[in-house]
């Protein structure tokens, strides 16, 4: 430092920052006075600054994952309405969401009903509780999805575009139902499911079931085979009721109709 004196402030604060540890240089005077009035031994005063910057490290972790998740933030449990949906369980899904061994399992999610029912309300909701435990996930259109396979395919990098995907824990393919039926498309499809079969976890949204699914699958025999590995470990999620969003424009509806009168 050419020559000048440096305080020993300072000098803990330049090898703070040397070492990456922000919180604790951001905290470390007013922890240490603390300490100092309130007389802690050393290794007290060294896990609480640990502490802080642990704690900080994975706020800022789950934020990451968060943002790089693709899922619609204002979609969380605490705000889908479980009593229009009387077929699935709340305690159910609660479960899903607070305990992930069926993700250490690669077991499946998939979730069925019409178009404006909350199937992506629900599974992002899912993904969100996920990543508070820790977890990534990735939430893309099914179509999407494909679209980019079907690049990397034509480029020679498949295997390396699904190596990529392998680090989600939980990657939800939504609305597979508007996959078109090409052989190129579905075979990519295909080969996604199998390569996480039993390994890496998947939900999936649809508005048809699987008698319907030989629309987006060309070959039988391929349909059956995906079919086959989602649901061998799944929760199935029947959501057929009425769309929420026509429920809501009958409600929005009627007070101009009963004006009209």
């Amino acid at each position: 430092m050419s020559g000048a004196v440096v305080s020993a402030g300072g000098r803990l604060e330049m090898m703070l920052g040397d070492l990456r540890l922000p919180t604790i240089k951001r905290l470390a005077a007013d922890v240490c006075a603390q300490s100092d009035r309130e007389g802690w031994p050393g290794h007290r005063l060294l896990e609480a600054l640990l502490e802080h910057e642990l704690a900080e490290r994975e706020a800022r972790r789950i934020d990451r994952h968060r943002h790089e998740s693709g899922l619609s933030p204002d979609k969380r449990l605490s705000s889908f309405d479980f009593a229009a949906v009387p077929s699935v369980s709340k305690a159910q899904v609660t479960a899903l969401a607070e305990a992930t061994e069926w993700i250490e399992r690669g077991a499946n999610v998939l979730l069925f009903g019409p178009p404006g029912v909350g199937k992506s309300h629900l599974v992002c909701a899912l993904g969100h509780a996920l990543i508070d435990a820790g977890r990534r996930v990735l939430f893309t259109r099914c179509s999407d999805l494909v679209q980019r396979l079907q690049a990397a395919r034509r480029d020679l990098r498949l295997p390396q575009e699904l190596a990529k995907l392998d680090r989600f824990d939980l990657l939800i393919l939504d609305d597979l139902s508007y996959v078109r039926r090409d052989q190129s498309e579905t075979s990519v499809l295909f080969e996604l499911i199998a390569e996480r079969y039993e390994h890496k976890s998947l939900a999936i949204t649809a508005n048809t079931p699987f008698s319907q699914w030989g629309d987006v699958f060309v070959e039988p025999a391929m349909t059956l085979a995906a079919v086959d590995r989602l649901v061998h470990h799944a929760t199935i999620l029947e959501m057929n009721v009425e769309s929420y969003r026509r429920r809501a424009a009958q409600q929005g509806l009627a007070p101009a109709a009963r004006k009209t009168r």
